[in-house]
This record gives structure tokens, sequence and C-alpha cells, in this order.
């Protein structure tokens, strides 16, 4: 294990200084390895506090390109990175921020049938994306790599994140609930309407995208306690924050 040098340490004394992270954390956020679906509204605040925070590599999945309209609240990229693939944007913001990070691009999107090769290596899965299908591929591929997960999304004025280990149990025994325990199918196309189609103040993606990284860094130093098994809801109009719980459902076999 390659030991922080001297410019890490200083640049990483304000974690350092913190019992619950110390040298020990700070370490392992050296040498964790993320990957992150999507450079967009929640990716942007992701990418930019995990690089920040040193963690060690950080990969990326994204296929589309900077636009316009993605300014208002991708704040990873700027107005002279319109057109550029957002993969190499954001790494190149990345390595502006902390040259000690340590990134993987993947311009793709992802998808079960890739899934398992873009999760090999990495200890730590992030999903910032802004489709279902999407959603519930990493679920259930960091399900099956075992690698915990946390997810977000947005939409408006509202947001939401949770945190998932649905591989391990929790101290009764029970293991913890996995995504479709709290969404158990994809809603019907077309019911819930895109970003694009009912808009979003970009605020409140660096709102929940900065939770995210949060959660991201609980997990990886062992800090404070994760969202598993509670979804986190920010109502950003009345400036509330919510909490609920949900459970693994037991199986028909297991209720008989």
């Amino acid at each position: 294990m390659e030991p922080l040098n001297t410019d890490e340490i200083a640049r990483y004394q304000r974690h350092i200084l913190l019992p619950e992270i110390g040298g020990a954390g700070q370490q392992k956020l050296k040498t964790s390895r993320v990957l992150v679906i999507g450079a967009g509204g929640l990716g942007a605040p992701v990418l930019q506090y995990l690089a920040a925070a040193g963690v060690g590599t950080i990969g990326l999945v994204d296929d589309d390109r900077v636009s316009l309209s993605n300014l208002q609240r991708q704040v990873i990229h700027d107005t002279g990175t319109i057109g550029e693939l957002k993969t190499q944007s954001a790494v190149d913001a990345m390595a502006r921020l902390n040259p000690h990070v340590r990134t993987v691009r993947f311009e793709e999107r992802f998808e079960i049938s890739n899934a398992a090769r873009l999760l090999a290596g990495f200890h730590l899965l992030i999903d910032g994306s802004d489709n279902f299908d999407t959603r519930y591929a990493a679920a259930d591929a960091a399900e099956v790599a075992k690698i915990p997960l946390v997810t977000g999304a947005v939409g408006r004025f509202d947001g939401s994140v949770t945190t998932l280990k649905p591989y391990e149990s929790s101290t009764d025994g029970v293991l913890n609930p996995s995504y479709r325990d709290l969404f158990p199918s994809p809603p019907p196309a077309g019911l819930i309407p895109s970003c694009a189609e009912a808009g979003i103040v970009g605020a409140l993606t660096g709102v929940i995208g900065t939770l995210m990284a949060m959660e991201a860094i609980k997990l990886i130093t062992g800090a404070g306690e994760p969202l598993i098994g509670r979804l986190l809801l920010y109502d950003a109009l009345s400036a509330r924050f919510d909490s609920i719980r949900y459970k693994r459902k037991r199986s028909k076999a297991a209720a008989e």
C-alpha cells in the first residue's frame, strides 16, 4: 500500500484531523476504486467531491457530449467544453482539481450486457443516471457483484438518495433490502416526465449529488451510518428533509 506523500498529507489535512477519518481513512480513500455512472447533474458534484477527497481511482461511464443546456446544473463542464465528450471534459476537470487521482473513461452506456466488465476491479458503484433502465441495471449488477451502490434521483424541486448493500445482513440477521424492495419495477414509459420535459432547478442536483458523495466517503472510510434501508427525501421548495425506512420483502415461500 503506497503511503500518503507530503503533498497529499497537506492536501487532506482537514480530513486527517477528523477522528472518524484520520490518516487510516484517508489511506482507504487513496486505495479505493469507485465507478460513477453519468457525468451529468448528479455525477458532476459526485466526481468533483470524490476527486477532491482523494479517491484513488475514479471510473466514469457516459456516452453523451456536453451541450449548452447542460451547463445550468452540470457544473463540472463549462462553456469551453461544449461539444466534447462528457467523460473527457469531466476527467480534465478532475485532473485540474487533484493530480493524484487516477481516472478511467468508459464512453458507453451502462447496461446489463456490459455491467460485469465495467464493474470489474471497482469497490463501489455510484449511479447518477437519469433513466430507469440504467438505474435498475446498476442496482441488479451491483447486487450480483456484491459491491455497495449509492443511487440518487432528482426532478423539478425534489430529490432522493439511498445506499444499498443487499448482499449483507443487518444486525438482526435479516438481509438488507434491495433496490427492487424499494421500487419493485420501473414505471410505465412516459408516466414520469424527464428533466428536459418538466424542468429542474440546477442547484438541486448539487444538493443530492453532494449527499451521494458523502455516502461514498462514509462507506469507504467506515465513518458514520450509511443510508442502508433508508431513503432520504429532499423538498427544495420547503427546505425540508425527510427519511423513510424500507425493508427486505419476504419471499412468498418464506411467508408461507
